[in-house]
Formats: C-alpha cells, structure tokens, sequence
C-alpha cells in the first residue's frame, strides 16, 4: 500500500532513484516500460510513497547502466533497512521533521556541525532546550514541549557513535537563553562531552580573524557514500534538508572554511575552561 508519509529517508531514496534515470536521459514513462511496470509506479517510488525491494533496486540501477556498485549497496541499504528507531515513539506526536533528524543522525557515517546562535542541540541539556523551544515557540502545549526537549536529549544516545565535529562561535558560549546557573551548567556539559570519544568540539573566538560566516549554521550528516550525504539548515519555513550535489559540495566547503579559523581541540578547550570561570 502507498504509504501515506514517507521519511526523509524514504524520500530521498526515491529522489536518487529519479537522478539515475535521468542521467540515463529516460523518461519515467520509458523507465516503467523497460521495467514492465507503469508511470504511475514509478512516480510513486520515485517520491517515496511507494516501497521498493532489493532485486527491484538492482533491477533499475541495470536498466540505467549504473555501474557504481557502492552507490547500488547503499541505495539497496536504504530500501531494505528496516529500522525501527526510537523515534518512532514520537510520530503521534512531534512533527516529522523531530523524526527525520534523528534517523538521519543514527544512518550518519560522521556528523559537521557549525553552531553560531546556539548550542547545538546534541550537546543541549535539558533546562537549555526548553528556553530555546519556549522563546522560539511559547504557544507550545506544555506536553509537547517536554515531549521535544526529551526527544532532543535522546538524540544524545547516539552521540559518538560516528565521528561528531562541533565548531561553536563564541556568542554561542556565552548567551544565557535562561540565566547564569543553566549557562554554566551547559558549558560545563559542553566541556564533559567534548571529552568523550568520538566527540570534537572547536571554538571560534570573538577576535579570532578572517571569520565572516556569523550565519553558517549547519548539520552536515555523511552518507554510506558521498553522494548520499545531507546537510539540514534551519530556514524561516522550518528545517530544510539538502541533497543536491553542487549545494552539498557548497557546505563541505563552508565546513573546511569555518573549521579552519577554529582553534585545535585542545586550545578550544581551554577557551571553554576560561569561560566557565568567567560565569
């Protein structure tokens, strides 16, 4: 049965499933028909609302003459996975965005991110999240918001379990989304989980030069194989994923730019020791 919301995932397995048959230079109603199915079919694979098996996969990727055998594995990898995360969980009742970025985090083989407003939400604790949620949303009910800052701290279950980079800018460290004990705690907790393998944490200071990237906020998430990476940036209609190859190729630039006028982890951390005295 077509499914009535697919995932991210879902989704954006179809859109690469559409990208090879159009490098192919084939129609979705010539694809159908090489396939021996109809339009209809292949529309609905194609946006994610209808499944696909593994020998189907492999059936479309021959009939495109697509020889990239790691790209086929991992395309396959994301028909046929069936993982039912703990997101789930939410799906009654968190938006599906909530949904989407944790699976995306838990399929990342490495994850960039560049924070310069606030804490990045995998190193968020709990009192933090929920200034941020209540300023950016205060007409929340009060069950929904605790329901989005528990599921931003589950996110955390998975911290480290594929490389994390955090460059944080100072303004990020230092602005109290709610007072001074829930600012310090969350630099104290910025500073524990930077220890922990796996975890890179580096700073931009506020004199630090040639840094001119104030609004380069940005989760970059690594596929099983580059071209199935995701980039999600925040924008004034919601949380956007990015799939699209010369922007992915964009914001791994933009990652390489900012992280380089970072200070190394070991500095960064001493930065955030001597801002955890000045609070």
């Amino acid at each position: 049965m077509p499914r009535k919301q697919p995932t991210a995932r879902q989704r954006r397995l179809g859109r690469e499933l559409r990208r090879l048959r159009e490098a192919a230079g084939l129609t979705a109603r010539q694809a159908a028909e090489s396939l021996g199915t109809i339009s209809v079919t292949m529309s609905q694979i194609e946006s994610g609302v209808a499944g696909v098996s593994e020998a189907r996969v492999r059936r479309i990727a021959a009939q495109y003459a697509c020889t990239d055998t790691q790209l086929i594995d991992a395309l396959v990898g994301m028909a046929t996975e069936r993982t039912d995360g703990w997101w789930e969980e939410y799906r009654d009742g968190l938006p599906p965005m909530f949904l989407d970025l944790a699976e995306l985090q838990h399929h990342a083989t490495f994850l960039q991110e560049i924070a310069t407003a606030h804490v990045p939400g995998l190193l968020q604790i709990e009192d933090y999240a929920r200034a941020v949620f209540a300023y950016w949303r205060p007409e929340i009910p009060e069950n929904e918001m605790e329901l989005r800052v528990e599921h931003r701290i589950r996110r955390q279950v998975d911290l480290g379990m594929a490389p994390y980079t955090a460059v944080l800018h100072e303004p990020v460290l230092r602005t109290r989304v709610a007072n001074r004990r829930v600012a310090r705690a969350q630099l104290d907790a910025v500073l524990e989980r930077s220890d922990a393998p796996g975890v890179t944490v580096r700073v931009i200071p506020f004199d630090v030069d040639g840094f001119a990237g104030a609004s380069a906020e940005l989760l970059y998430a690594g596929g099983r194989v580059p071209a199935l990476d995701t980039a999600q940036r925040d924008t004034p209609q919601g949380t956007a994923f990015i799939d699209a190859p010369a922007q992915l190729l964009s914001l791994r630039t933009l990652f390489r730019k900012v992280e380089a006028v970072s200070l190394e982890p070991a500095r960064s951390r001493d930065y955030l020791h001597r801002l955890a005295k000045e609070l």
